[in-house]
């Protein structure tokens, strides 16, 4: 493994010097030739990555951006469609057995969450955050959006470890001006948008005001329920956004959106490790799909086989019971009028921000942002993944239930609830002198709670919900930038923020029991009272230094130290009696775990050459993650009742080395022909690693050398845009984009591998300032590669495969569609 790794840096240190040593030539190439050209490559683009505007090619941090421009050329219309653009970006909508828009994993670097409840890198409208990335999965009309990487928390605080992304909104127009867009795809897919904006009062109120519905049926037929299919989605948004100039010197923008998804059953597909067959019969229900063993378990070596015949299958029928099950309010965390109301997802999100910048003299500008995210989620899966109404359930069902089927189902109900207010306010200073400074403070409040619950049981009755207790965070920071032009070539730049980040558990709904001391004061805990409390402070620092080799060209190196919040465990307290309690002490269990560190290293170039005709931005980086959070099961024998208990919990427990290269390049070959390419090579080298789900299938304790799970090594994209004057203004357009993202493993043993995901869209049409018509094509040659694959247990009525995982849960795409898109401007 050392020989490899070392290999593996080398080759990325060569290529960055090729890079570097390319980017000075080319540059050279330039100046001396002087040619006269008008064509120029995309790229100027002004971003706030460090919370000022600066032209993209002089911000010495790897960023990337696309502009509203650049995503209605590319079809971008979710964070999924954005990551496929991104170098280092990817996007996991898979957890627990469902793949769909209740739950999103940012992925930057290759920097895995260790869980659902883990994030590694946030999401931010405006510079203020936002809840989770669910809540920002359609993408309607921005000025652009900036995905930076490497940590970020001087300037954009907490739970960007690993990087940020943020959606900048459109400035009010300083006269009427509006939109309207329609899209009409196969498969019934639709999206409607139309925005309007203009002065209210002239030079003093403006506004801009969107709308947006969209639509589209799944992909892939429920192979159980005839006319079914799954992965259908809609969602219906708004935003509106009012901006105030009272003087020259001073304004504000208040920003409001909703947003409400109303989804069906998930797509996702079951490749069970076992046969699942009826055993009145015989007859085969779930086929064995798996290729080799590790002891007794069954699973899967190498690249993950396609769906076996009658796959994708679930009970997904909308019966009189679940109808009971779904109007019944007992244990609820949703109201079941606001929950889902069927097999599928109900969501709503509501965000509210207001920022102000006064420019007060002397270069001095002070501004405040303020935030508030409000949203909640209600999502029923057949978490079995399989149809079946002829194998009778099981004679251990968890209770019974009048109109209970009587053949084994197990549907399933995860509901959340989340709401968050955010402050922080700066002062920051820029005269054109060679100092700049930004000091400010911060404040985050953010609650969340969730519940789930269901079975081949009782549900309704005894089994329907468990309802966990809240948790919060409350975050306090300061802040500061200060940067230095030591010569006109040569600066310098050092950013910090202290945090204090106090975490609170409470007890759940009717309150709770700790029956022993070895985690928390024995005794009766009400309904929202605290159960742990521990206050984390810590200082993350970020130095550049950036140099202008030309003044078309700059090199920076930079280090940072990152800090992701800690967890809390907690679940257990209720159910573990008092000797277990002792005994998971002893064993290292803990309430309340450390935060996660990095310190990151990265060197870059970025520039551009032959009279702006090309334009490129590479980064090479090394980092160290230590106490990386890892979900463990402890199993403990109740030494009193010689009761087995496993409990699961997230435990301080990996070390990893991180390293990488991106690139981004774009390319004016003549005035009507624009080339562009990306690529990210994004390597992990886990140094320590305690996985006991992970070593219980396959026996593997030393996963040394290994990379990190639901992470591509390699990504990339390549574009070309061509354009040909018609008649007057009108011109003619075709683009053509090729993704890719290499395969990923679904643990860390690296045993088990989903196929590398290849894509082609098409786009021709013709347009001209104020109007466009184009047809398309997503997914040309319909490859069908899962983005991603969770480790699952396959459920069955004899309740035998729960432990080891006995199967792989598997997310299914879009396939191929057709559709034409019309837009006109005024």
């Amino acid at each position: 493994m050392t020989s490899t790794s070392a290999l593996n840096r080398a080759v990325l240190l060569s290529c960055t010097s090729m890079i570097v040593a390319l980017g000075l030539s080319t540059n050279a190439n330039a100046q001396a030739s002087g040619a006269d050209t008008t064509a120029s490559a995309p790229g100027d683009i002004v971003v706030t990555a460090r919370k000022r505007g600066e032209d993209i090619l002089k911000t010495p941090i790897s960023v990337t951006a696309l502009t509203g421009e650049d995503m209605q050329k590319r079809g971008v219309q979710s964070v999924t469609d954005l990551a496929s653009f991104t170098p280092s970006m990817k996007i996991v909508s898979s957890s627990s057995g469902r793949n769909d828009r209740s739950f999103q994993q940012v992925i930057i670097r290759g920097f895995t969450p260790s869980s659902a409840s883990v994030q590694t890198a946030s999401m931010f409208i405006d510079g203020v955050p936002v809840s989770t990335a669910t809540a920002i999965q359609t993408i309607s009309d921005p000025e652009r959006i900036e995905v930076l990487k490497g940590p970020q928390s001087a300037y954009f605080g907490r739970q960007t470890f690993a990087g940020a992304v943020n959606v900048v909104t459109k400035s009010t127009p300083d006269r009427l001006e509006g939109s309207f867009s329609g899209m009409v795809g196969t498969r019934n897919n639709h999206d409607i948008q139309a925005s309007i904006g203009a002065p209210l009062i002239e030079g003093l109120v403006g506004f801009r005001a969107t709308v947006q519905e969209m639509a589209k049926g799944g992909s892939w037929k429920n192979q159980g329920v005839p006319g079914q299919t799954l992965g259908d989605q809609r969602t219906r948004a708004a935003t509106l956004a009012m901006e105030f100039t009272p003087s020259s010197n001073l304004k504000a923008k208040a920003f409001a959106m909703i947003s409400k998804n109303n989804d069906g059953p998930n797509a996702t597909g079951l490749l069970a490790a076992h046969a699942v067959t009826n055993p009145s019969n015989g007859a085969l229900i779930v086929p064995d799909s798996s290729n080799c063993a590790f002891g007794a378990n069954r699973y899967f070596c190498g690249t993950l086989p396609g769906l076996p015949a009658g796959a994708p299958s679930m009970n997904t029928v909308n019966t009189p019971f679940i109808k009971d099950f779904l109007a019944n309010p007992k244990g609820r965390l949703i109201n079941p009028e606001d929950g889902v109301q069927g097999y599928g997802l109900r969501s709503r999100f509501y965000h509210l921000h207001f920022n102000v910048d006064w420019e007060v003299g002397s270069g001095i500008t002070l501004s405040s942002l303020t935030g508030y995210n409000n949203e909640r989620r209600s999502q029923l899966s057949d978490l079995d993944l399989y149809y079946n109404t002829t194998a009778p359930n099981s004679t251990n069902a968890v209770g019974t239930a009048p109109g209970a089927p009587s053949y084994f189902d197990y549907p399933y109900l995860v509901e959340a609830k989340s709401k968050d207010f955010s402050q922080e306010l700066r002062a920051s200073y820029d005269d054109g002198g060679p100092f700049t400074a930004t000091l400010g403070g911060s404040y985050l409040n953010a609650t969340f709670q969730g519940g789930g619950g269901g079975n081949n049981g009782a549900l309704g009755t005894s089994q329907f919900s468990v309802v966990s207790g809240k948790t919060r965070n409350r975050t306090f920071g300061a802040f500061f930038g200060l940067g230095y032009k030591i010569t006109p070539e040569l600066s310098i730049n050092f950013d910090g923020r202290y945090q204090i980040d106090t975490m609170y558990a409470y007890a759940r709904p009717g309150g709770q029991t700790i029956a022993s001391a070895a985690f928390a004061t024995p005794g009766f805990y009400e309904e929202g009272s605290v159960l742990a409390k521990q206050t984390y402070k810590n200082f993350t620092p970020r130095v550049i230094v950036n140099y202008d080799v030309t003044p078309d060209m700059m090199v920076y190196a930079s280090y940072s130290k990152g800090v992701n919040p800690a967890a809390f465990n907690t679940v257990f307290l209720s159910n573990l009696s008092p000797a277990a309690q002792v005994l998971a002490a002893d064993a290292g269990l803990r309430i309340a775990v450390k935060p996660e560190k990095l310190d990151n290293f990265e060197i870059g170039a970025k520039g551009k050459a032959f009279n702006n005709r090309v334009r490129y931005a590479v980064a090479a980086y090394y980092g160290i993650w230590k106490d990386q959070l890892n979900a463990n099961v402890i199993t403990l024998v109740d030494p009193t009742t010689s009761v087995v208990y496993n409990i699961q919990a997230q435990l301080n427990t990996g070390k990893v080395k991180m390293y990488g290269l991106e690139g981004d390049f774009s390319f004016a070959a003549t005035d009507h022909l624009t080339l562009s390419a990306n690529g990210s090579y994004n390597e992990s080298d886990i140094r320590k690693l305690s996985a006991p789900t992970v070593t219980a299938l396959t026996g593997i304790t030393d996963f040394s050398g290994n990379h990190n799970p639901l992470a591509s090594r390699w990504s990339g994209s390549v574009s070309a845009n061509y354009t040909m004057p018609l008649r007057g203004d009108v011109e003619a357009f075709a683009r053509a984009d090729f993704t890719y993202k290499s395969g990923v493993y679904t643990n860390a043993s690296n045993l088990t591998k989903t196929p590398d995901m290849t894509q082609v869209n098409l786009r021709a049409g013709f347009a001209n300032d104020r109007f466009t018509f184009e047809g398309f094509v997503t997914n040309l040659f319909n490859n069908k590669a899962y983005p991603a694959a969770i480790d699952f247990t396959l459920l069955e009525r004899t309740n035998s495969y729960l432990s080891p995982f006995s199967g792989v849960a598997v997310a299914l795409r879009d396939l191929r569609t057709f559709g034409v898109r019309s837009t006109v401007k005024f």
